[in-house]
């Protein structure tokens, strides 16, 4: 697993594996949370498949499967509720881990500078400092 630390709560990462939902449970995760839709990985690694996996190892799991068209305002409240509800830490994985990074940048745009955002962004190594103008739209309307 390539687990990368946004937060001391909050890590993403690329595909994960129904097998590695103990070990996740034996390094303190709580919740897994899943951004990646079903159309995209194979039967084997379905929300389903996962999510029954998680349940096994004594994880809470997520589905909110998150697409250009889908990252919308009800799923990043979504996803930031299910870390500020969840004791312990936070797994979300997609693809690479970049949309899971994304959804916690965008979702947090309306309390946090914009500079603090990308800066825990990019020590997971994710450098999206293209959305500086959208965390900033954001958090302008929030005020």
């Amino acid at each position: 697993m390539d687990i990368r630390e946004i937060t001391p709560r909050y890590f993403v990462s690329p595909q994960i594996d129904p097998v590695d939902m103990t070990e996740l449970k034996s390094q303190g995760f709580t919740c897994v949370i899943c951004n990646r839709p079903d159309e995209e990985i194979p039967p084997s690694h379905y929300a389903s498949v996962m999510q029954e996996a998680a349940k096994e190892a004594g994880l809470n799991f997520i589905v909110n499967p998150l697409t250009h068209d889908t990252m919308t305002d009800e799923r990043l409240a979504l996803q930031r509720a299910q870390l500020e509800g969840t004791d312990g830490k936070v797994l979300a994985y997609c693809a690479s881990g970049t949309r899971s990074t994304v959804a916690w940048v965008l979702g947090h745009a309306d309390s946090a500078p914009a500079d603090a955002l990308l800066e825990a962004a990019a020590q997971g190594g994710y450098h999206l400092e293209a959305l500086r103008g959208r965390i900033e739209f954001i958090a302008s309307q929030k005020r």
